[in-house]
C-alpha cells in the first residue's frame, strides 16, 4: 500500500500549490492580530477627570483649555509618592461664590483653602484629553470605579478562545479543515460588525464573546490544514511563518489605528476580512489527510492530482491503494496525559509554559497603552522585535536544539521585566528585549508540545495544554490593569516571576532535537530503552 506522504514526496511537498495556499491562509493572520490587541487602541483609556458644568461654561467664558482648568478646579492626589490631579474626585464647591473670575483665576482658592475644601466623587461625568481618539472606555465612561469593566473586553474575548478552540477542532475532525474555516470566517464576519454597532457595552461584551469562539477555531483549522498539504520536513517552517505573519499584522495595525480614530470603524477593519476570506472555498483545497481519515479516498485522490499537476510533478506511485500512515486508532483520554510520571510532568510543564506565554505577552503588548509616551510608536517598536523571534528559532533549534532556546526566552523575558522597573537600562531597550524574549517562548510551545507526546496522544495533549493559554488570557487584563493602578510597575514584577520560573520548568523537560517523535506512552516513560531501540533499527 501506498502511504500519503510516499505520494506527496512524488507530488511535491512545498511546490507551487503549496506555496500559494500558503500565501492565502497567511492572509489570515493580519486581522487575528488586529482582534487580538486590538484592545490598545479600542480600549485606550486617556487622562480623564470630573466634569463640572459650572466650571466648563466658566472655562468657555475665559477661553481656557481643558489644562488650564484641571490646574485650577482638579484637586491633587498622592499616587504612589507623586502628586497628581485625581481622576475620580472633584472639589464638592459651588464655583459661583468661589470668586473666580478670568482675570483672577486663582482667586482666594489658595493651596490651604483646595486642602481643606470638601470633596466628592465625580456627579457629571467626565472630561478626557483624548486628542480626538473615541474608545469604547470614552464613549460609555469606563472609568473610576467602572474601570475594571474594561478588562471584561478582552477576557470575554479569551473565553470564546477557551470554547472556540474546543468547539472547532471538534468542528474540523467531524466535517473537515476547509468547511470549519469558512463557517468560522462567516461568524467572524458578522459577529464583528455587531461589536462595532453595539448600541451598549453588555451587548459589545456578548458579540466579542462570539467573535473569540469564531476567530481562534478558524485559525487552528487554517494551521491544521497548511501543517497536512506540506510535507514533514516544512512542517515547522510554515507554522513559524504562519505566526510571523502575526507580527505583519501588529504593524498594520498600528498604521490603521492611527487613521481611524475611532473605535467602531477600527473594529469594521477588523471584520471586513473576514468576509472576503470565503472566497478560499474556491481558492483551497480540503486537507487530503482528513478525507483519507473519512475513508474518502476518491476525493483525497483528485486533490493530490490536483496538486501534483500545478507543482508540475508526475505521479509514479499506485494512488489507487492511499492511505495515510498517520491514521490514528488508538483512543486517547485526559488520564493518559498525567496517569504516568513522565507523561505527568510534561503536562503539567506544558500548561505552566502556555500559561505563562499568554499571561506575559498580552500583559506586555497591553501595557503599552498604560505606559506612557505615544502609544503609537511604543506599539510599532513592540511589533518589530517580533521578526527576530521567528529568525532566531528557525537559527538555533536545529543546531542548539529546543530546550535551551526555549528556557533561555522566558528567562530573557522574565529578567527584562524585573530590570525594567528600576531603570538600569533604557527603559525602550529592555522591553523591546523582554518583547523578543516572550514571542519567541510563545512561538516555540506550540511546537515542541508536540514533540513531547506519543502519536496516538498527541493532538488531544496539545489541545488541553493550550487552554491554559485561554486562561492566561482572561487573568492577563486583570493582573495588568487592576494592580497597575495599585502601582504601575507590579504586574512587571509578577510577570517577571513567572517567566523565570517557566524557563527553568523548562530545563526539567527532554529534548527533542534529532529525536523521532514517541509512537507509544513507553516511549516517553523509558527513552533510554527507546533511543536504543530506534538506533538499533538505523543500524
Amino acid at each position: 500500500m501506498t502511504t500519503f506522504d510516499e505520494i506527496l514526496e512524488e507530488a511535491g511537498n512545498f511546490g507551487r500549490c503549496q506555496k500559494r495556499i500558503f500565501a492565502l491562509l497567511c492572509m489570515v493572520s493580519l486581522p487575528f492580530s488586529g482582534v487580538y490587541v486590538g484592545i490598545v487602541f479600542q480600549g485606550f483609556t486617556p487622562e480623564h477627570w470630573c466634569r463640572d458644568s459650572v466650571v466648563s461654561q466658566i472655562r468657555q467664558s475665559c477661553g481656557w483649555n481643558l489644562m488650564d482648568a484641571r490646574k485650577i478646579t482638579v484637586p491633587l492626589v498622592n499616587t504612589s509618592g507623586v502628586l497628581v490631579h485625581s481622576q475620580c474626585e472633584q472639589y464638592d464647591l459651588d464655583w459661583n461664590n468661589t470668586g473666580l473670575t478670568c482675570d483672577n483665576p486663582e482667586s482666594d482658592l489658595t493651596d490651604a483653602h483646595r486642602s481643606k475644601a470638601p470633596m466628592t466623587s465625580c456627579k457629571e461625568g467626565w472630561e478626557y484629553d483624548y486628542e480626538g481618539r473615541q474608545s469604547f472606555v470614552t464613549e460609555f465612561d469606563l472609568v473610576c470605579n467602572d474601570a475594571w469593566v474594561v478588562d471584561m473586553y478582552q477576557a470575554t474575548l479569551n473565553v470564546g478562545f477557551l470554547v472556540g478552540s474546543i468547539t472547532f477542532g471538534y468542528l474540523a475532525d467531524r466535517f473537515g479543515r476547509k468547511r470549519s474555516f469558512l463557517m468560522s470566517n462567516l461568524l467572524n464576519g458578522v459577529a464583528g460588525i455587531l461589536v462595532a454597532v453595539a448600541p451598549n457595552y453588555i451587548s459589545m461584551l456578548v458579540f466579542r464573546t462570539i467573535f473569540g469562539f469564531a476567530v481562534k477555531g478558524g485559525w487552528m483549522s487554517v494551521y491544521v490544514l497548511i501543517t497536512e498539504l506540506v510535507g514533514v520536513e516544512y512542517r515547522r517552517m510554515v507554522g513559524v511563518l504562519l505566526q510571523m505573519f502575526f507580527s505583519v499584522g501588529i504593524l498594520i495595525l498600528t498604521l490603521i489605528a492611527y487613521l481611524i480614530t475611532d473605535w467602531r470603524w477600527l473594529q469594521v477593519t477588523f471584520a471586513v476580512p473576514y468576509f472576503i476570506f470565503l472566497t478560499y472555498f474556491w481558492l483551497i483545497p480540503e486537507s487530503p489527510r482528513w478525507l483519507l481519515s473519512q475513508n474518502n479516498s476518491t476525493k483525497a485522490k483528485e486533490i493530490i492530482e490536483a496538486i501534483a499537476k500545478e507543482n508540475k510533478k508526475t505521479l509514479y506511485k499506485n494512488i489507487e491503494t492511499l492511505r495515510d500512515d498517520n491514521a490514528q486508532t488508538s483512543t486517547a483520554s485526559f488520564l493518559d496525559l498525567v496517569r504516568t510520571p513522565n507523561m505527568r510532568k510534561h503536562t503539567f510543564i506544558l500548561m505552566f509554559n502556555w500559561f505563562t506565554s499568554a499571561i506575559v505577552y498580552q500583559g506586555l503588548i497591553m501595557r503599552v497603552g498604560i505606559a506612557g509616551g505615544n502609544v503609537y510608536i511604543d506599539f510599532l517598536i513592540s511589533g518589530l522585535v517580533e521578526f527576530p523571534a521567528a529568525f532566531l528559532i528557525l537559527f538555533t533549534i536545529d543546531r542548539i536544539g529546543r530546550r535551551l532556546p526555549f528556557a533561555t526566552a522566558n528567562i530573557v523575558a522574565g529578567v527584562s521585566c524585573f530590570i525594567t522597573y528600576p531603570v538600569l537600562f533604557n527603559v525602550q531597550i529592555v522591553a523591546c528585549i523582554g518583547r523578543l524574549g516572550i514571542t519567541m517562548a510563545f512561538e516555540m510551545v506550540v511546537f515542541v508540545n508536540t514533540e513531547l507526546y506519543p502519536t496516538f496522544v498527541r493532538n488531544l495533549g496539545v489541545s488541553v495544554c493550550s487552554t491554559l493559554c485561554d486562561i492566561g488570557g482572561i487573568v492577563a487584563p486583570f493582573l495588568l490593569y487592576r494592580l497597575a493602578t495599585i502601582w504601575l510597575e507590579l504586574p512587571l514584577i509578577i510577570f517577571g516571576a513567572i517567566a523565570c520560573i517557566a524557563g527553568g520548568l523548562v530545563l526539567l523537560l527532554p529534548e527533542t532535537r534529532g529525536v523521532r517523535l514517541p509512537e507509544t506512552i513507553d516511549d516517553i516513560e523509558f527513552p533510554n530503552r527507546y533511543d536504543f531501540i530506534y538506533h538499533f533499527k538505523l543500524n
